[in-house]
Order: structure tokens, then C-alpha cells, then sequence
């Protein structure tokens, strides 16, 4: 994913500001090291970090329209590009950039023509014919965005805190599926499907349809100039889209470019099963696969610079971001820039144990809605940034807006988790691909638990702990939004508010009870759990008996006791992943 950050409206168009956007953007390079450019029209200032994936040789940013008077720094990816270029037979493209259609649909089209982009985006649109504005995000909030507002009537935007967060009086999340207007002042949704109103769906479940709609989301996400793979971690989610891609690589453009074998990666501690269940996976689906092996010391010398890059302290997004973070770096070293990945699953299908105790199909439905909704605070920004990190591109195919669509217009009754009747969770994703006669993956993968992980290494990684009791005696006066309630919760928000001080940064993560993942309103299914609020899958099903064998780490390292126990299956983590459970 590429990096973009603009300053709009900030009455000065000096070069000494001009100078200051620059060093800010630079805050970005990781997320686009391929290339750096900047546009300033007056007052207004538009820079762009590219990570070239489609196009790299002339698809530099910004982007423009014929004459130049609309400019545009995007972050994403529109798959239908050619397809809304046949749309646009008038106009004369700068470059094949897919990113390129946007200048021009806005020439058609005004404000109204991001319902039309199929893909992940947030853009900056500016008219330089009356210095208007708009800025952009995708329906599901894949791409990271923030906006903020200077004391000077300026507005901020960029991919991620670190490009805004010193120099606005206030900036939160850009909301997903929403446009800013600079002629209305105001946010604007553009994305309504209609699961959006959480009214209970009554369509009957069709598993070649929901087959189909998954099919086609992830081969138009083989849509690539550049060498790429996918991660696979054993598990059902990420095996799916391993299994899909390999299946419809064969005949495509990259197939002709980068050779018709998938590559696959997968990271784990030494050992785990899931690096024993993801090589089984590659080798029945023929993918070339890399297996990275890394330790706990490793992970727990990473916490600072991945609570720096994924910008939360949110104690289940940390854990999860930590593995894929160190595993970015090594598919990175091997030349790969994009990789497909599989979350979502959970949240459309209801995949969390927790969804066991849903009390009838409206309570399962509307969880799995708020879920999605949320996705850009969790999952999605993990992915997005523990892989920009890097220099890597993840791209999602459950969160496809059409296969969204699809899965969440089936009856929740079918969703619902039934052992008497054999209903796993996300059984109907299961036996949507449940092909006797041409298998996707080999039985027991498909129909393969989630699993949680243990808690024996969790609770006894260090006892030399820097966060006391004493100090969390005063947590409540010392952060009185979101009061971490454990000492791993708090050692996080240390580190967070070493990087990100300001009180805005704060307020952008979210909080509220929550027991193996949930909502807050999902708690109230079991009274049991509002004594446990553990964001650990254990919650739900309990405690483990087993662990693996414990890796010998510095006893003087300071982390929190709880750090590994869950990372990162328990929030759904499809991607590889470090696996310590039984």
C-alpha cells in the first residue's frame, strides 16, 4: 500500500512549507519506497510514497486529467479500471495506472462516482479550478485514513498518524465507505448496501452462488505487475484463498509474467502446528513454499516498532500484528510487494467461538454486521499497516464489496452454529467448497476448528514485569479513556503514548468490555463472561491443558505475562501466524 498525505487550505505557499509537507510524507516512505512525489497549487499540497504494483514504470503520483486541473494521490487498488476506462472513450490516460480512471470519472461524474470504483482506495481529489476538494475511503476502510484540522482552517490528511499527528489541533479516522466534501464541510456515506441496516436477511442459502461470488474476488485480485503470493497459515480461511488463487492463476497476466506456481508463506515458532498444517496445504495445492521460523525473544524485541507502524494499543490487535509484522519483512527480502491474505472470514460467518452462545439468527446477524463495520479498527488495520510496514500490499478477498454482498444476504439461520446437526462454525463457507469431485483442500483441512492458543507460555513469560501493582492502582488517573485493566493493556499504552502523545491519538482506538473478541452487546449472551472479560478466544471455550515446550527468553525483557497466549488466531487472524496453542 502506498502512503499519501495532504495539507489543504493551510494559507501559506511557502517553500518553507512546502519543505515541512515533504518531511512529514517522508514519515510515510515505508508504506511506498518506490517512488516520492508532491503537487502544490497555492496554499494546497498534495505528496504521495508509491509502492508500485500496477504500471511501476509510468504510474507515478500524483496522478492527473488531460489538462491538469484535477490532481489526485491515491492509496489503492480499482480492479475495474479497465473496464471504467471503456466508460471514459473521450478522455486520454497520462499513464495504465488503475488509479488513473478517478481524475477522469470526477470529470463526468462530479462528486458522484465512487459507488463506481471496485477496489480499496483513499484519495485526495483536488480541483484546482476552484480549489474545492474531496477525500475518500473504501467501503470497508481497508486502506488506512485519518483527517485532521489545523488552528488555521487548514485540513490534513494522511495514511497514517504519524504524517498529522503534531501539527493539528484535532484528527481522528477517516470513517470507511464515507466522502469529504470541501464544498458541503461535512462527511457524506457513499457506501449503503443493505446489510448496513442490520434487517434480518431471509435469501436461502446457495453454496455454488457463495462459491462463485469468493471465486471471483480473489482472482480479480491477481490483478499484478509485480511478483506476489499468498499467506497461508493452515488454517480454513487463508487455505481457501490459497486454494482459489492456485486454482485460477493458470491463464492470467501474472501467470504469464511471474510463472503459473503460487508462491506461499507461512511464520510460526518452531514447531506449531499450523507450520505443519500450512506445508500440508502447500503441498497438496503445489505452491512453492517459504516457512519462516523466528522465536518469543523475537517477538517481544519487536513491540515498540510494531506498536510505532499498526498505531494502537489495543491488546488483541498488538498480539496479532507482531508475527505478521516480522513476516512481512522476511516475504519482503524476497522480492514479493503483494500478497493475498484472508481476513474477514470470521466477522461475515461468524467464526469466533463466541458466536456459539448467539441466542437466536437476529443476535448472530447483527453481530456479524457490527463486526464488519469495526473491521477498519482491528483487523483491517492490522493487515494494512503490519504489512506497509514493509513495503508489502495485502489484499483481502472476503472483504470484496460484491462477495460481502453475497454472504450477507443469506438467512443468519444458516450461519448459526449447530453441533447436533454437525454446523461448525462458518459451516456454510465450508461446504460451499466441499468439491468430492474436485477437492479444494483435503478433508480435515476444510472442516478444520478454529483453534486457540495456549495458555501455559502466556502467563509465564516474564516475571521480571516493569508495570506493578502499584502502578495499576493509578491506572484510572492516568488514562481516564479506555483504563487499561491489565498490565499487559497498560505496558501497550506506555509505549503508544511515547510515540503518539496527543489526546486525539488517543481517542482513535477503541474500547469497551469485550470477551473472546466480541462486541460489547455480544457479552451479554453469557452472563458468565461479564466476570471474564478476556479478549482471548479461552474465554469462550476455556483453558487448554496443553502448551508447547516454552523457548528460553532474557529474563530482563519487559513485557507484559499475557503478551504471546493468544497471538493471533483468537481475532481471527487468517495469515500466518505465530502459533503457540494445543
Amino acid at each position: 500500500m502506498c502512503g499519501i498525505l495532504a495539507v489543504l487550505g493551510c494559507s501559506d505557499d511557502s517553500q518553507a512549507k512546502r519543505s515541512h509537507v515533504l518531511e512529514l510524507s517522508r514519515r510515510l516512505k515505508h508504506r511506498g519506497p518506490d517512488w516520492s512525489g508532491i503537487y502544490q497549487h497555492g496554499d494546497c499540497y498534495l505528496s504521495h510514497q508509491r509502492l508500485a504494483i500496477i504500471d511501476p514504470g509510468s504510474g507515478d503520483q500524483p496522478l492527473y486529467n488531460e489538462n491538469k486541473t484535477i490532481v489526485v494521490t491515491v492509496n489503492g487498488e480499482i480492479y475495474n479500471h479497465e473496464e471504467l476506462r471503456k466508460r471514459l472513450p473521450n478522455h486520454k490516460f497520462r499513464t495504465k495506472s488503475d488509479c488513473n480512471v478517478i481524475a477522469h470519472l470526477y470529470e463526468e461524474h462530479g462528486e458522484n462516482f465512487i459507488n463506481m470504483l471496485d477496489g480499496v482506495f483513499s484519495f485526495v481529489l483536488l480541483d484546482t479550478r476552484d480549489k474545492s476538494f474531496i477525500v475518500a475511503r473504501d467501503a470497508i476502510g481497508i486502506t488506512s485514513l485519518y483527517i485532521g484540522w489545523g488552528l488555521d482552517g487548514s485540513v490534513w490528511i494522511s495514511s497514517e498518524l504519524k504524517g498529522l499527528h503534531n501539527d493539528c489541533e484535532h484528527f481522528e479516522s477517516f470513517p470507511p465507505g464515507h466522502v469529504y466534501s470541501s464544498r458541503a464541510g461535512s462527511f457524506r456515506r457513499w457506501y449503503t448496501p443493505p446489510w448496513f441496516s442490520e434487517a434480518i436477511p431471509s435469501t436461502p442459502y446457495n453454496p455454488v452462488i457463495l462459491r462463485r461470488a469468493f471465486e471471483n474476488a480473489v482472482t480479480k485480485r491477481l490483478m499484478t505487475d509485480v511478483p506476489f503470493g499468498v499467506l497461508l497459515s493452515g488454517g480454513l480461511d487463508s487455505s481457501l484463498v490459497a486454494s482459489v488463487a492456485s486454482r485460477h492463476l493458470a491463464g492470467t497476466k501474472a501467470a504469464r509474467q511471474w510463472g503459473s506456481q503460487l508462491h506461499s508463506f507461512c511464520v510460526g515458532l518452531e514447531g506449531s502446528p499450523d507450520l505443519v498444517a500450512a506445508r500440508e496445504v502447500a503441498d497438496y495445492l503445489g505452491t512453492v513454499h517459504h516457512e519462516f521460523h523466528f522465536s518469543v525473544q523475537d517477538g517481544i524485541d519487536a513491540i515498540d516498532d510494531v506498536i510505532y507502524h499498526i498505531e494502537t494499543y489495543d491488546v488483541t490487535t498488538i498480539r496479532a500484528s507482531t508475527p505478521m509484522f516480522l513476516m512481512s519483512r522476511k516475504i519482503k527480502s524476497l522480492g514479493v510487494k503483494m500478497v493475498l491474505s484472508g481476513e474477514g472470514a470470521d466477522e461475515i460467518f461468524g467464526g469466533y467461538h463466541y458466536f456459539h452462545k448467539a441466542p437466536n439468527k437476529e443476535a448472530f446477524h447483527q453481530e456479524t454486521c457490527h463486526k464488519i463495520k469495526a473491521l477498519h479498527l482491528y483487523d483491517c488495520l492490522r493487515a494494512n499497516k503490519a504489512t506497509s510496514a514493509w513495503g508489502l500490499e495485502a489484499r483481502v478477498p472476503f472483504l470484496d464489496k460484491e462477495f460481502i454482498n453475497v454472504a450477507m444476504s443469506i438467512d443468519p439461520e444458516w450461519k448459526m452454529i449447530k453441533p447436533e446437526e454437525k454446523r461448525m462454525e462458518k459451516w456454510i463457507l465450508r461446504k460451499a467448497f466441499d468439491d468430492e469431485k474436485q477437492p479444494y483442500l483435503p478433508k480435515h483441512i476444510l472442516y478444520r476448528q478454529k483453534e486457540q492458543f495456549s495458555d501455559g507460555v502466556g502467563y509465564s513469560w516474564i516475571d521480571g514485569l516493569k508495570v506493578t501493582d502499584k502502578i495499576m492502582h493509578n491506572a484510572q488517573y492516568i488514562f481516564t479513556y479506555n483504563t487499561p485493566t491489565i498490565k499487559e493493556a497498560y505496558y501497550y499504552r506506555m509505549i503508544f503514548e511515547k510515540f503518539f502523545p496527543q489526546n486525539s491519538a488517543t481517542l482513535t482506538v477503541p474500547g469497551g468490555p469485550s470477551v473472546a473478541c466480541s462486541t460489547a452487546k455480544a457479552v451479554e449472551w453469557d452472563q458468565a463472561w461479564s466476570n471474564n472479560l478476556d479478549p482471548s478466544g479461552r474465554a469462550a471455550l476455556g483453558v487448554h491443558n496443553s502448551a508447547y515446550e516454552r523457548q528460553p527468553i532474557d529474563s530482563k525483557a519487559t513485557i507484559p505475562a499475557k503478551f504471546i497466549d493468544d497471538m493471533p488466531r483468537m481475532i481471527g487472524v487468517p495469515t500466518p501466524e505465530l502459533a503457540i496453542k494445543s
